[in-house]
């Protein structure tokens, strides 16, 4: 199964909602982390996501955003509004050097859902299994790869595991290169006997609330490669102007010429998603529908993707 990690930015919400029906026909459990102490968009999404029966999971206890170390009641109180009588999806809770075992052992405790525990650097697996693997609620295992090592994850054998890998390198716009390797956990993660495999889509792990001054605008497609055994990587395409943050719209089409040229290429590689149609669309048009749309229909296209590769 794919685990997408979404903060619970805008954008990011809006591609879960619309994405919704999509997701449905295949294995796909969007994770969830809340940021915005408005939660009408998150009501909004995971509205959409009971509509069509998703297993997703929502994480209580944020590390990012407006959210950050709220206490995990902010978030039951949501859900015990809006989620009481749907039961396909699970309480996510991080588990960094910040929580207490003791803390994290009364919430299990003291909910009736189901719960995936988000390993993000927890220092001890031993100690945190021998807590975990007591607890009938714990569901299932999300380790952050960069914050858990092979042998920390060898600790919870017992239940259902996931593996997240960040494949997005934070760069400036200017320095991306045309394009690098993204992730073959797709279809590696078998190998490690896990039961799933995510990503940070093309925004990546490092939050930022907002971005600074555009001097270049980039437009990431990711792509799988058939002839490098089903392997992922990740294109750029970047505005040719470079050097002055002004004019936002004049870069992004730039850089969407440089796209709809690659995607033309009779041996492209890029898979033609809705949402590349639609950047299609705004190239005939030469309109530009603003930087946090850009990215969503990124995002989109690589949900696309899964879906496709996973048979939807």
């Amino acid at each position: 199964m794919y685990y997408p990690y979404l903060r619970g930015k805008q954008y990011e919400l809006i591609t879960i909602r619309e994405n919704a029906e999509r997701i449905s026909k295949v294995n796909i459990v969007p994770i969830i982390e809340p940021v915005k102490a408005n939660l009408s968009g998150l009501l909004r999404a995971t509205e959409a996501l009971v509509e069509h029966n998703i297993k997703f999971v929502l994480i209580v206890n944020p590390q990012c955003g407006e959210l950050c170390d709220i206490a995990p009641s902010f978030i039951g109180e949501f859900v015990n509004d809006n989620l009481s009588e749907y039961k396909n999806f699970s309480l996510g809770y991080i588990v960094n050097t910040k929580i207490s075992l003791k803390e994290f052992s009364r919430f299990c405790k003291a909910t009736s859902h189901s719960v995936s525990i988000i390993h993000y650097g927890y220092p001890s697996g031993r100690d945190l299994a021998d807590v975990s693997n007591d607890l009938k609620m714990v569901s299932e295992h999300i380790f952050i790869e960069k914050h858990c090592s092979r042998l920390y994850r060898r600790n919870f054998s017992s239940k259902s595991r996931v593996l997240i890998r960040d494949g997005f390198i934070p760069r400036t716009n200017r320095d991306h290169p045309p394009v690098e390797h993204f992730s073959d956990l797709h279809i590696t993660y078998l190998d490690d006997k896990l039961e799933g495999f995510g990503d940070f889509l093309i925004v990546g792990d490092d939050y930022n609330e907002s971005g600074g001054p555009a001097y270049a605008v980039a437009i990431h497609l990711t792509y799988i490669d058939e002839d490098e055994d089903n392997d992922m990587f990740l294109k750029h395409y970047i505005s040719d102007t470079q050097n002055t943050p002004v004019d936002p719209g004049g870069k992004f089409i730039e850089a969407l010429h440089k796209l709809v040229v690659d995607v033309k290429k009779p041996n492209s590689k890029i898979y033609r998603s809705d949402a590349v149609e639609e950047f299609h669309q705004y190239h005939k048009r030469e309109h530009y529908p603003g930087l946090g749309y850009v990215k969503k229909l990124s995002m989109q296209h690589h949900i696309e993707l899964m879906a496709h590769f996973l048979g939807a």
